[in-house]
């Protein structure tokens, strides 16, 4: 008995049954999960499966064109054999397909195309995912190379992955050359000297190095970058070139240079008024004070004792009370009552009749206080008053009347009295050296001129100004170098403004060349008063935090020159560099 099957009879067709022939293939086809497709030779669809049909409405008997136009033009192309297998994306219902079209042979006789149907929605998603993180991988590429901070990446063994165009200009090596080659072999080739990878590998933390490479300076900061599971994957390396830091650092100090050189220009504009008129410089707090208050009692009669050091200017607050007041046309006397002989100075203040002494003038002679009458009398030096002229002084100021010598008739003066010293009137009172029922009286207003140091703010204006005037004056140019200048700003002035205007004058006549420079300032003065060169326990309100660094910087600089022979010492025992401790000792007009 024959077991075998006819292959007819095995698939399940009858030997003259088509019905059930159609039948398997259709149930065959939808089976799959693509799409399946066929076309005769004139475009009729002679096979569709399930998916096809749900998704297009794609059955047999219907022209391809009426169910899927997109595709039929690519399909006929195809039929004619003007293309090999093609591929065409298609909208379907509800998802997206890609479609490949291909020849359908009988006997090598193309009798039709088949084209197959792949969902393609999650394809493109995928497609679209990709082309974002290749837009985003581009966008940080343009980041990391227009990063003007050079950028190293390295792996765990140290490899070069990558480095930007800023660390190929820093470095001067081309990525070509290191990219793909280890940190310890471009070291050993002495391309570099150290490797911050390399400690970031050793350590396994964050490494920040110094580094001197090619004439520059260079920061370097290199991070580990970890995985899950804690190792280290990649090493991200950042340079920073601090020479072009340093540049732009001493551009900024040339612009700032140029601004103080204007500023100053604009202060000579505004000032040049006021030195012609001898008015009062003022720029600091302490100043203006003082200049307030004299403005504020200008204008009433209450006596007024000017009080400050030798030389701050107390006699132009005189003036600028005088120039304000209601007595500003009538007469200012300005006495010294230090310069005049105690045995003339009641007669120089008082006046005296005829016979009043031997050698007197026979008509006799008006004192300072007739020749004030209406006006004002300045009387300077107060302290060096003898106590017999200070009681006469007290009995002015208690009825407004004096006493000639050798008269016996009063006589009234309308006179205003200001009082300028130097001296401590309150400590001379317990010594019994002036009298306190006169101190009260002339100490109705008191005014403190600040001196120099207690103005720091008006040293520099004051400087330029009279090196300004006094070449004018004596019809010549002249101007401070910087270190001339830093070393005038140092400078104590014990003397005030008046050993200031007579420096100027100094430097000014006795300058040959036109730029007046630190060799040309007195010996006393370019070398400093280092006996006093220590930080005070308390700065006056008055002074600028920069001026008082700038105080605390000199008096330590002038401290330790005492204790170290010489500038490397010096540089060692500060913990600074020697070209720094030159130009701060430069700066101040220090030696060391």
């Amino acid at each position: 008995m024959n077991t075998s099957l006819n292959p007819v009879e095995l698939i399940g067709f009858s030997s003259g049954g088509e019905l059930r022939s159609d039948a398997f293939y259709q149930a065959m086809v939808n089976a799959v999960d693509v799409g399946i497709l066929a076309v005769n030779t004139s475009g009729m669809v002679i096979l569709a499966n399930r998916a096809v049909r749900e998704s297009f409405g794609a059955f047999q008997g219907v022209h391809l064109n009426d169910v899927l136009p997109d595709l039929w033009p690519k399909v006929a192309q195809r039929l004619l054999g003007h293309a090999r297998n093609t591929e065409i994306s298609v909208r379907g219902i509800e998802s997206n397909f890609l479609v490949r079209v291909s020849p359908m042979l009988l006997d090598q006789e193309q009798v039709g195309a088949v084209c197959v149907f792949v969902e393609s929605t999650e394809l493109e998603e995928m497609a679209k995912q990709m082309e974002f993180y290749q837009g985003l991988t581009r966008e940080l590429d343009t980041i990391i190379d227009s990063s003007s901070d050079g950028l190293w990446i390295c792996d765990a063994d140290a490899n070069v992955v990558r480095i930007n165009p800023a660390s190929e200009r820093i470095n001067n090596v081309q990525a070509k050359d290191v990219v793909g080659r280890n940190m310890r072999d471009l070291i050993n080739a002495r391309v570099f000297d150290r490797s911050a990878t390399l400690e970031v590998l050793r350590t396994g933390t964050r490494v920040n190095l110094l580094q001197q490479r090619e004439g520059r300076k260079l920061i370097t900061t290199a991070a580990p970058v970890f995985d899950s599971a804690g190792r280290i994957t990649r090493v991200v390396v950042s340079e920073r070139d601090i020479t072009e830091i340093d540049n732009l650092q001493r551009e900024l100090e040339d612009q700032e240079a140029i601004r103080d050189q204007y500023r100053n220009q604009m202060l000579e504009m505004q000032q040049e008024q006021q030195l012609e008129n001898q008015q009062i410089i003022a720029r600091s707090p302490a100043m203006l004070k003082a200049l307030r208050q004299a403005l504020k009692v200008a204008n009433v009669e209450s006596t007024v004792l000017i009080l400050g050091p030798s030389g701050v200017g107390k006699g132009l607050f005189a003036d600028l009370i005088h120039k304000n007041s209601e007595r500003a046309n009538k007469p200012l006397i300005k006495i010294n009552c230090g310069a005049i002989p105690e045995s003339l100075i009641e007669s120089e203040l008082f006046g005296y009749d005829k016979g009043a002494f031997t050698g007197a003038q026979s008509g006799g002679k008006p004192g300072y206080f007739e020749l004030a009458d209406g006006g004002i009398l300045f009387l300077d030096e107060i302290a060096e008053l003898p106590l017999p002229s200070q009681v006469k002084l007290l009995r002015f100021m208690e009825d407004g009347t004096i006493m000639r010598l050798g008269s016996t008739r009063p006589r009234e003066v309308k006179v205003r009295i200001l009082a300028a010293t130097h001296r401590n009137l309150e400590q001379m009172v317990e010594e019994g050296k002036f009298r306190l029922d006169l101190y009260y009286r002339l100490k109705v207003i008191p005014i403190h001129v600040p001196s120099l140091k207690e103005r720091k703010e008006c040293l520099l204006p004051l400087i330029l100004h009279y090196i300004e005037w006094y070449a004018k004056k004596h019809k010549t140019s002249k101007r401070l170098s910087r270190a001339a200048c830093d070393t005038l700003l140092g400078y104590p002035f014990p003397g005030n403004v008046r050993e200031l205007m007579n420096l100027c004058e100094r430097l000014v006549v006795m300058t040959e060349s036109e730029v007046i420079s630190l060799q040309d300032l007195p010996a006393d003065v370019a070398k400093g008063d280092t006996s006093e060169a220590t930080a005070p326990a308390q700065w006056p309100e008055s002074m600028t935090l920069p001026q008082v660094i700038e105080s605390t910087e000199r008096a330590l600089l002038a401290h330790a020159i005492k204790s170290h022979g010489c500038q490397a010492d010096l540089a060692e025992a500060l913990g600074v560099s020697q070209p720094t401790i030159a130009r701060k000792l430069k700066r101040y007009g220090l030696a060391c």
